[in-house]
């Protein structure tokens, strides 16, 4: 008589590194392309030692490791950004590549043995996909409260900023009241419907719509927080605090936030800072933003190629860092706005990419400003954008602490520009 069980608890390995690699080149399950193999693999050995208990004739079914198990893979891939149906499609996979790894055993089976191993294996695998899917929802449901009570707050600043009223940002408040009190409303409702219900509504639509929610109410707040740090620094309310950077190591930094972007698109980053100088005093935290928004600007707009990014000290005790693309370039008419706050740029008739706020090198440029620098840009429309960023190695003592209101002298020479072309 065969035992499956010990069949295989052999076998885990291989089955593991199968359904990995399976998951890696589906183009259905696009999420795993930012993931390592560990992160990937889970806890997979684990379901799988718990599915060989209830398959084995010998051992005492370790049925509560299996349930635990499939709990936190749910929490997990949460975490890291599945989808349903990408979930859905894993353990499809998972459930194909077990029966292929056991096929020679099954078929020299008796058809008694076969269908005690078939059954067993799907009832595992259904019950694991169950389980993983009731913690999933419940991971998004905890994400949409805190998101929901985010939006709240946020929705309370943006009636206290139209009361303000800065032109701009006012009506950037107004066109995004009405959005954002749809998304606190549909959440709302969708939570008390959760609450008042007797077991949680795990499938793939329900889940799709949590989705949609999050995903609109985290664009709103990026959009929001983008405007919010553009009326600090216009209130001179922005305040620097200088230390001590390592130029090469926040590099690297910056780089790694960035990096999933770059590998979605297929596009290699290279850093050119052999001059680069050793240490600057300056506040990291806006250095950081200003190379974020630079980097993730060039990864946005450009389709295929290589981003450079090069560093060096330059005379007078300063030193740039430039970001080079081989993008779509930005016309000669729209590189006298760019950096100004909600302009886009175009390309002929192509608009410029929709999820972009109009405020990120609008945000670049202020934050130069506040690190007593300055910011150029070379561009041509499809050959690509420079962004050229000059500083001080050490940021002025009687400059280091607010920066003033002046928008008087801004209105004359409007300095700053826009960030998402």
């Amino acid at each position: 008589m065969t035992d499956f069980g010990q069949l295989l608890r052999e076998k885990i390995d291989i089955i593991t590194g199968q359904w990995v690699e399976a998951l890696y080149q589906d183009e259905q399950i696009e999420t795993t392309q930012d993931l390592t193999h560990k992160a990937v693999r889970n806890s997979l050995p684990i379901v799988l030692k718990a599915l060989a208990t209830v398959l084995s004739r010998s051992e005492e079914s370790d049925a509560k490791t299996l349930v635990e198990t499939a709990l936190e893979h749910g929490f997990v891939r949460a975490q890291q950004g599945f989808d349903p149906s990408e979930i859905a499609r894993e353990y499809r996979l998972l459930r194909s590549i077990i029966f292929e790894v056991l096929e020679a055993d099954l078929v020299s089976s008796s058809p008694i043995e076969i269908l005690r191993a078939v059954r067993l294996i799907d009832t595992v695998v259904d019950e694991a996909i169950a389980r993983c899917f009731v913690s999933y929802t419940e991971q998004r449901l905890k994400e949409l409260e805190q998101l929901q009570s985010q939006l709240k707050l946020t929705n309370q600043e943006l009636t206290r900023l139209v009361r303000a009223s800065q032109t701009n940002l006012s009506q950037l408040a107004h066109e995004l009241k009405t959005p954002l009190t749809s998304i606190i409303g549909y959440s709302d409702l969708f939570l008390r419907q959760q609450r008042q219900s007797t077991s949680v509504k795990d499938s793939v639509p329900n889940l799709e719509s949590i989705e949609r929610v999050l995903q609109g109410g985290r664009q709103l707040l990026r959009l929001i927080n983008d405007a919010l740090e553009i009326s600090r620094y216009e209130d001179g309310k922005m305040a620097l605090q200088p230390a001590p950077i390592d130029v090469q190591t926040l590099i690297k930094i910056v780089i790694e936030m960035v990096e999933p972007l770059a590998i979605t698109k297929n596009l290699q980053i290279e850093v050119e800072a052999d001059r680069a100088p050793d240490t600057v005093l300056t506040d990291a935290l806006r250095l950081q933003q200003i190379l974020t928004n630079l980097l993730s600007n060039a990864i946005r707009y450009t389709d295929a190629g290589v981003i450079q990014i090069t560093c060096a000290v330059l005379p007078d005790q300063q030193w740039m860092i430039q970001i080079t693309d081989p993008g779509m370039g930005i016309a000669p008419e729209d590189q006298k706005q760019i950096f100004e706050p909600y302009f886009r740029g175009k390309l002929g008739e192509q608009s410029a990419v929709k999820d972009g706020t109009g405020l990120g090198l609008a945000i670049v440029s202020r934050l130069v400003k506040l690190l007593q620098g300055s910011i150029e840009l070379k561009s041509q429309v499809g050959v690509g954008s420079t962004f050229t960023v000059v500083l001080p190695l050490a940021v002025a003592d009687g400059e280091a602490s607010t920066v003033p209101n002046d928008r008087a002298k801004q209105s004359g020479q409007q300095s700053a520009r826009q960030s998402e072309r």
